[in-house]
């Protein structure tokens, strides 16, 4: 019998794989048997991939170059790169948002039926209900720069820019299901709560360490190791999800659903002179 997640004559591109996440991805998609593995990143990737495309994902054309390099066929697509609120919120959204949609956008007419994206979002994200009529308009701006002003005249949605990013990621995966659909490709995203990455620097530097490790303590008190989040995006991106699609995976250990039933402990939530301080 076969292992249930099998990448066995499967071309998978991976961006943000040379550190956390991506990194541990790269080698679950090498040990499930991935024909070939390109990644897509600012940094150098060490991991076992078959190439390395060096690509700045808050830029356009570079993504457009960085398309035009990639196989002919893709069968996986996973948009994992992203950016903390430590960088301009143009950047943010560029990075989390902007740059999965053109990769989706460029690459999809590669992709056969049967093929999936797998977008990294974030618990982060959660919220997106309450912006949806305007994280659905921003989605449907094709353009790139005519998207940026459009963020930028409405600064009251990126209040927390990484939070917003990831609200769109969500929506992009809802959004896209049914058009992707049509074409025999499936999208999903995993949607982790606090990782041990070397992001979690950016992520204390921004939100403050005291709220960290506060979601940390109502978490089963232990961050997540970027392997149980690879998991979840290699189950997605193969075949044994195949009649899964337009769904957001939580991966946070449960601290989402005890934040819908009552069950999260403020009393130790830091107060707003700890977060300051």
């Amino acid at each position: 019998m076969s292992p249930i997640v099998n990448y066995d004559n499967k071309v998978a591109v991976v961006t943000g794989a040379a550190t956390g996440v991506g990194a541990a991805l790269v080698e679950q998609l090498r040990a499930a048997g991935a024909a070939r593995i390109v990644a897509l990143d600012i940094k150098p990737c060490r991991g076992p991939v078959d190439q390395t495309i060096s690509v700045d994902l808050s830029d356009p054309l570079a993504i457009d170059e960085a398309i035009s390099r990639l196989p002919d066929t893709i069968d996986v697509l996973f948009n994992n790169a992203g950016v903390a609120a430590t960088l301009p919120t143009e950047i943010v959204v560029a990075v989390n948002v902007l740059a999965p949609r053109r990769l989706i956008n460029g690459l999809q007419h590669r992709m056969p039926p049967g093929s999936a994206v797998v977008i990294t979002a974030s618990t982060a994200g959660g919220g997106y209900s309450d912006r949806l009529a305007d994280i659905q308009t921003l989605l449907d701006i094709d353009d790139w720069q005519a998207a940026l002003a459009w963020v930028r005249q409405r600064p009251q949605l990126t209040n927390n820019p990484y939070g917003f990013s990831k609200e769109c990621a969500q929506v992009l995966t809802l959004q896209w299901a049914m058009r992707l659909g049509s074409k025999g490709i499936r999208i999903n995203s995993a949607c982790p709560g606090i990782i041990d990455t070397p992001l979690l620097t950016d992520f204390n530097a921004s939100m403050g360490e005291p709220i960290i490790e506060w979601m940390v303590s109502q978490s089963g008190g232990r961050r997540a190791v970027p392997a149980e989040v690879a998991s979840v995006l290699s189950f997605l991106g193969c075949d044994a999800a195949r009649y899964v699609s337009g769904t957001n995976v939580l991966v946070d250990n449960g601290f989402t659903a005890a934040l819908l039933t009552n069950q999260i402990d403020y009393t130790t939530m830091p107060s707003v002179d700890a977060l300051l301080n």
